[in-house]
């Protein structure tokens, strides 16, 4: 690796340490007392005269990703970041090797490394649903951001059909990533009050050095990763890496489920005084994205098999359906072809993006920093995809009848059926309505924030900034275009046609257009925060807090939409009430300004222990979407105490922290045969989050991990209106309820067994994870039962450059529901029936690696 000149003396004693990968990551030179190892890697820490600017020592930090003698850089106010045993707050850090042993199924799948982070990645590489602890999302992940090298991927943590995860996958060019929950993450970004994941990159060395390494899956996966580091010229080095994967999937779909790659590129410069970074990124993956499907439920929190669908690797996807076209335009001549878009399910839920950024840090002396960070994401978020309509299946025979019922003039008519190749279909069998959704996504953002530090007194360090962002989202959605399909894995689309004429539905089987909404849509949004922050060392104590000011500016236009026969013919029944743009556009303006602020205090018993307290209150602006629905959403208030302790030794490696939030006016729409109806509530958190390590014995390790919640909602006392399973109105109120789709505990555990041999390193690990009881909606009528999930992983580092490594996960393949009925408020089991998505069944992958 690369190493730093020895003259920069007049830097932070943090920047003055090993700068890992040209990212801040290293530890502090060693106090006196030694450090002890983590348990997960024993023996590895610097001895006490180590040089910290050594490449040693540097490898040595990267094997130690737990020690409290890391410094973390995210969430800190000066530019040398912070030891994780002063760091008053919640924190998780996870190297390139540690992330690649937990074998996420996307990057949302990785935050569950986080303990009170639940990550829904059932649905595929994109589009998780995830939800923190004590935060009441209950969908998409409007309290998730991410951030590439200090910097939001895009401003809004959270846009329908785009959360942040979605924008971002993980491969070798990754040094190693950093999860902040809350604590002064509130102060700096775009002010997340939930989790912040910092993914800080790979820089270049002195001696080129990466790797190569495929990889095949027991899903039909086939992906090539590598990664080169190189010096450019005297200070300067650059990088360039990325992947490139092909899957089935372990749903199916008869066509290529993942298909897609990335590619990334660093060019960095290193002064005695400070350095600069510039980094570029492009993405275009195309991903399969899967909701509800049906599943036996016989009782509450049971699940098995829907006849003809496994919920571990069935699809509504197939080389019958793959290819479409969406009428979306009438056409106006009777008889005519409406205007409308070719669709094709193999680009599902994609990205198509670039992204660039620069950081720059400078030392003037005399205890004067600066920092600044720029970053700019824009492309494509587009999804085509099934979507559930909520009703469950039934015979194909009741499903026309039910149709022909609904319609005076068509009732009671003979009719056949036929798939769109022509066989005749069975009336017995069962079928499903799925929508067939089209979202076009064109985004753009760029923000940057800036530190500038001044060293008032030892000690004593006050540091002022600015965040600004300027982003849009303009939107072209088509949703509903529901198609008649079979009820099971891989379906054809069924036609039907009645006695007189009529068509119930079209050649390619739809038979509603975009009745769930034609919605067009240009977002402009700006954001601009000043935040004042302090620091203070006293002796053993770490005083920090800060406030933050931030106003936010939306203006939105919403295209206007009729609603009518798309060619003017009565008998084709399937597009006689589609919406269709109108000319003319609605206008919403937004501007809102709120604070948010943050203190606390941490105290270092010795070298191995700390403990900590701390008090913030965040804010949550609303995204495009909130506003579209309710153009007066209020500014969300997030109020969190904690208290935290870290402890050490050879044996055991502790970071456990207790927590309250509280939440205030907080939006939510449902959707009635009546119209739309709109409320907000609140919420009230206590709970535990815990990261532990043992080691028993030597080469032994026992990691254990995770959360006790108790949330419940408050101040909504109304009677919230819903439909029962029995078709009666009825209302509920919300006070009380167990927060949506959180469980009240989780938790991971981790048997390691590490075995150093005379041609190499063997490690052999399990780990088990449970997943408590859940609630899918707000008013406990869904409820998702508990699960479990049992993964294994093998790695064998055989001399210098090779690494072979097998793993995989639900060895057992069990049905694990993270999502109830996401259509219905309320109920959502009917005769035994729920639709609903269960984590994917069991996927095994090996691959073969040269490292350099």
């Amino acid at each position: 690796m690369k190493t730093k000149p020895l003259a920069r003396v007049t830097l932070s004693a943090a920047i003055a340490a090993t700068l890992m990968s040209g990212a801040v990551y290293a530890q502090q030179a060693p106090s006196p007392a030694p450090v002890p190892a983590n348990p997960q890697n024993a023996g590895t820490q610097p001895p006490a005269n180590a040089n910290p600017q050594s490449s040693a020592a540097q490898q040595a930090n990267a094997k130690n990703a737990a020690t409290l003698q890391q410094v973390v850089v995210t969430g800190t106010a000066t530019l040398g970041g912070v030891k994780k045993i002063d760091a008053s707050y919640s924190i998780t850090s996870l190297t390139a090797d540690q992330i690649k042993e937990a074998n996420p199924k996307s990057a949302a799948d990785l935050l569950k490394a986080s303990p009170g982070v639940f990550p829904e990645s059932s649905g595929g590489q994109t589009g998780a649903n995830i939800e923190v602890a004590g935060f009441p999302g209950g969908g998409d992940a409007p309290y998730v951001s991410f951030q590439l090298n200090g910097s939001p991927i895009f401003a809004q943590s959270s846009l329908s059909f785009m959360d942040n995860s979605s924008m971002f996958r993980l491969d070798d060019t990754i040094d190693h990533a950093e999860f902040v929950q809350g604590g002064p993450a509130v102060l700096y970004g775009n002010g997340q009050p939930g989790l912040t994941a910092n993914f800080l990159l790979k820089e270049g060395t002195d001696v080129p050095s990466g790797d190569i390494g495929f990889t095949y899956g027991s899903e039909g996966m086939e992906r090539l990763d590598g990664f080169l580091g190189f010096k450019v010229a005297d200070g300067w080095y650059g990088s360039i890496g990325g992947f490139w994967r092909r899957s089935d999937g372990v749903r199916n779909p008869q066509f290529p489920a993942d298909n897609g790659g990335q590619l990334t590129a660093t060019l960095s410069r290193d002064w005695d005084s400070g350095s600069l970074m510039f980094y570029a990124r492009a993405l275009k993956d195309h991903n399969q994205f899967v909701t509800d499907t049906p599943i036996l439920n016989p009782g509450r929190g049971q699940y098995s098999d829907y006849p003809g669908f496994s919920p571990l690797t069935g699809t509504f996807g197939s080389k019958a359906d793959q290819y479409e076209f969406i009428q979306t335009t009438p056409c106006g001549t009777p008889g005519c072809t409406p205007g409308g878009i070719p669709v094709n399910l193999a680009k599902g839920r994609g990205s198509d993006i670039h992204e660039f950024g620069a950081n720059f840090d400078w030392d003037f002396g005399n205890g004067l920093t600066l920092s600044d960070k720029l970053g700019f994401t824009g492309g494509q978020m587009n999804t085509i995809s099934f979507f559930s309509t909520g009703t469950n299946p039934e015979s194909l025979g009741d499903y026309i009848a039910g149709a022909e019922a609904a319609d005076p003039t068509i009732a009671g008519l003979p009719a056949t059926a036929t798939y769109t190749n022509g066989q005749t279909a069975s009336m017995n069998q069962q079928v499903t309505t799925q929508g067939l959704w089209y979202v076009h996504k064109r985004i753009a953002s760029i923000s940057n924030e800036f530190h500038i530090s001044k060293e008032l007194f030892d000690g004593n360090t006050l540091t002022f900034g600015n965040y600004t962002a300027v982003y849009s989202d303009h939107d072209t959605w088509y949703l509903g275009n529901e198609m008649l399909l079979q009820a099971q894995n891989n379906p054809n689309p069924i036609v039907v046609d009645l006695s007189n004429g009529d068509q119930l539905s079209s050649p390619q089987g739809f038979v509603t257009g975009a009745t769930s909404g034609a919605i067009g849509e240009r977002w402009n949004g700006f954001n601009t925060a000043f935040f004042l922050t302090d620091t203070w060392k006293l002796d053993n104590w770490l005083f920090d807090g800060g406030v933050r000011v931030e106003q936010q500016r939306a203006n939105g236009g919403i295209a206007n939409t009729a609603t009518g026969d798309l060619d003017d013919n009565p008998a084709t029944l399937y597009n006689n009430n589609s919406p269709y743009f109108a000319p003319g556009l609605s206008y919403i303006h937004y501007q809102k300004t709120a604070p948010s602020w943050t203190i606390g205090a941490n105290y270092e018993f010795d070298p191995n222990m700390s403990a900590y307290v701390r008090i913030n209150d965040g804010v949550h602006f609303p995204g495009f979407d909130d506003l579209r629905g309710l153009p007066d959403t209020p500014v969300q208030k997030i109020h969190n105490m904690e208290v935290g302790f870290k402890y050490q030794a050879d044996w055991v490696f502790l970071d456990v922290n207790a927590y309250r939030r509280l939440f205030y006016n907080v939006p939510y729409t449902i959707t009635l045969t009546t119209g739309q109806y709109s409320f907000d509530y609140g919420s009230a958190t206590k709970g535990i989050n815990f990261n532990t390590t043992f080691k028993p014995i030597e080469h032994v390790t026992i990691a254990f991990g995770g959360d006790y919640m108790d949330g419940h909602y408050t101040h909504n006392q109304a009677c919230t209106p819903y439909t029962t399973i029995d078709n009666i109105q009825a209302c509920a109120s919300l006070d009380g309820m167990q927060l949506q789709r959180q469980p009240k505990f989780q938790g991971r555990v981790t048997p390691a067994y590490d075995m150093p041999t005379s041609w190499g390193d063997f490690k052999v690990w399990l780990t088990y994870e449970y997943v408590g009881d859940r609630y899918g909606d707000l008013i406990e009528q869904q409820p998702l039962g508990h699960y479990y999930d049992l993964s294994f992983g093998v790695r064998a580092d055989v001399g210098q450059h090779w690494q072979y490594s097998v793993q995989g996960t639900n060895l057992t393949n069990q049905i694990g529901i993270t999502e109830g009925n996401s259509r219905l408020f309320g109920f959502a089991s009917s005769n035994g029936v729920i639709l609903a998505r269960s984590i994917e069944g069991r996927e095994v992958n090996g691959q073969i690696k040269y490292n350099f």
